[in-house]
C-alpha cells in the first residue's frame, strides 16, 4: 500500500511496526502503510471510560463501601475481588503469548486500563494500536470486578429499584442487571490463535440445560436477602455479593464462598465380611444444584475422587483415583483431548474393589478434592504453596471387619 502525503518537514515516529519514508520536494511517499482493522469481536473490547455520577467522588468499591458497609465486605471476600490481583493470572499476562484482550474481562473498565487499544495493525491481536488512556487509575485496576463494573454506566448509578433517596444520581434497568451481563465475561469461547483458545462455556451450558428460564446466575450466585442497603434507609429487597463459586481461595489468607453443586451419596456394601468376600463401596456423584456443568469456566478445573484402603497398623493397602473434567493439548495445536464433566442433574457411579484381604480391621477414605490446576501447571506459573490449588468438599472414613 502506498500514499502520498503532503509535508513540509521531516517527521520521524514509531507505531510498534517499521515504515519506509521517501522525500520528494514537499511530498513524503510512505512505503509499507499498515492496515489498521477496528476491534470485532466483542471480547476485544472493553467499557469506554466511565464519568463519575453525580453525588459520587470515585469509582472506587471502597469508596462505595463507605455507605454500602455489608456490600463492600461480601465483595472484598469475592473472586470478583482478587480477579487483577490473582497470581495465576498475573503468571499468564505476563507471558509473550497472552494478547491484550486477556485483561478485558479481569478488568472490564477502560478507567482501570492503562492504553486505549485503537485497533490491529492488519488485523494481528499482538500488534495492537494503543494510546495513553488520560482516565487511567492504577488503584481502580487493583480492585479488578468492582461495584462499578456492573453498576456504572453513563454518568449514573444502575440499581435494580432506582431510588430517589440515594445521594447520588441512579436509574433502574434489571434488564441491564441481569444474566446476560454475567454472561458477557462467563462465556468466552473462542480460538485465537491456533495454541490459545478460551473456553468458558459455563453461559452455553446453562442455556441448553433444564434450568434455562426458570432459574439464573444470580438466583443461584446472589442470595437474595431482605437488609439495608445503606444505614437508615430502612430494609428492602437486596442480594448478597460474595458471588459464591469454587470455593478455592486465591490468596492463603483469603476466605472465599463455595456454591458446591455436587451431593454425594455413598454404600459400602458390607460393613464386616468373610475372609472369601470382597469390600464393595460405591460413591453416587450428582449435580444436584448447579444449573450449569461441574466444573465449568477454566477448562483447567478438575475434580479428583480418592478411595484409601488401610489397615490396623495405617498401611496402605489400595489407593484408586478417578477425575471429573477436561483434558487439553495446548501445543503444538489447541485441542480438547476428553470432556466427563457433569451437567445439570446428571449423576454417575463411581466404586471400589477390594478382593484377597487378611483377617483384621480396615478403614476406607473416601475423598473428594475440588482443584484449579495441576500441580505441573501451578509449578510452570511460578505459583508458590502458599497459593491454593484445591479444596476438599468430601472426605469420610469407613470402618469395615474381616472375619
Amino acid at each position: 500500500m502506498k500514499s502520498r502525503v503532503p509535508s513540509i518537514l521531516s517527521i520521524t515516529f514509531l507505531t510498534g511496526a517499521l515504515f519506509t519514508f521517501t522525500f520528494c520536494g514537499d511530498s513524503i511517499y510512505i512505503e509499507n502503510e499498515p492496515d489498521i482493522q477496528p476491534l470485532s469481536k466483542s471480547w476485544e473490547k472493553v467499557i469506554p471510560n466511565q464519568k463519575l455520577p453525580d453525588g459520587i467522588v470515585s469509582l472506587s468499591a471502597k469508596q462505595c463501601g463507605v455507605c454500602h458497609q455489608d456490600h463492600y465486605k461480601e465483595w472484598s471476600q469475592s473472586t470478583h475481588a482478587h480477579a487483577w490481583t490473582d497470581l495465576q493470572f498475573q503468571s499468564e499476562i505476563k507471558k509473550e503469548s497472552s494478547p491484550f484482550m486477556c485483561i478485558n474481562c479481569h478488568i472490564p473498565l477502560q478507567n482501570q486500563q492503562e492504553y486505549i487499544i485503537e485497533g490491529l495493525i492488519d488485523g494481528d491481536i499482538y500488534r495492537p494500536v494503543k494510546k495513553k488512556n488520560p482516565n487511567f487509575d492504577r488503584e481502580l485496576q487493583l480492585e479488578g470486578i468492582n461495584c462499578a463494573t456492573c453498576h456504572v454506566r453513563n454518568g449514573a448509578v444502575i440499581g435494580p429499584t432506582g431510588t430517589t433517596k440515594a445521594p447520588h444520581k441512579t436509574i433502574k434497568d434489571t434488564e441491564f442487571l441481569s444474566e446476560s451481563l454475567c454472561i458477557s465475561c462467563h462465556n468466552a469461547v473462542a480460538v485465537v490463535t491456533p495454541t490459545l483458545a478460551c473456553s468458558f462455556e459455563t453461559g452455553d451450558e446453562w442455556e441448553s440445560g433444564p434450568y434455562f428460564g426458570k432459574e439464573n446466575c444470580i438466583d443461584c450466585h446472589m442470595t437474595a436477602v431482605n437488609r439495608e442497603v445503606m444505614k437508615g434507609m430502612g430494609k428492602r429487597p437486596s442480594r448478597i455479593h460474595n458471588f459464591a463459586g469454587s470455593g478455592i481461595p486465591k490468596f492463603d489468607t483469603v476466605a472465599t464462598n463455595m456454591k458446591n453443586g455436587l451431593e454425594f451419596y455413598p454404600t459400602l456394601s458390607q460393613k464386616i465380611i468373610s475372609l472369601s468376600d470382597s469390600i464393595f463401596f460405591t460413591l453416587k456423584v450428582k449435580n444436584e444444584h448447579a444449573g450449569h456443568k461441574v466444573p465449568t469456566g477454566d477448562p483447567e478445573r478438575f475434580f479428583l475422587i480418592t478411595f484409601e484402603l488401610k489397615n490396623e497398623k495405617n498401611e496402605t493397602i489400595a489407593i484408586t483415583t478417578d477425575r471429573i473434567g477436561e483434558k487439553w493439548q495446548w501445543y503444538p495445536a489447541v485441542k480438547k483431548l476428553s470432556d466427563n464433566n457433569l451437567g445439570p442433574n446428571e449423576e454417575r457411579l463411581y466404586s471400589f474393589t477390594q478382593k484377597s484381604i487378611e483377617r483384621g480391621n480396615y478403614e476406607l477414605s473416601v475423598k473428594v478434592t475440588k482443584h484449579r490446576m495441576t500441580n505441573k501447571s501451578a509449578e510452570y506459573n511460578g505459583l508458590r504453596s502458599n497459593y491454593p490449588t484445591f479444596i476438599t468438599i468430601y472426605d469420610d472414613t469407613f470402618k469395615i471387619g474381616v472375619n
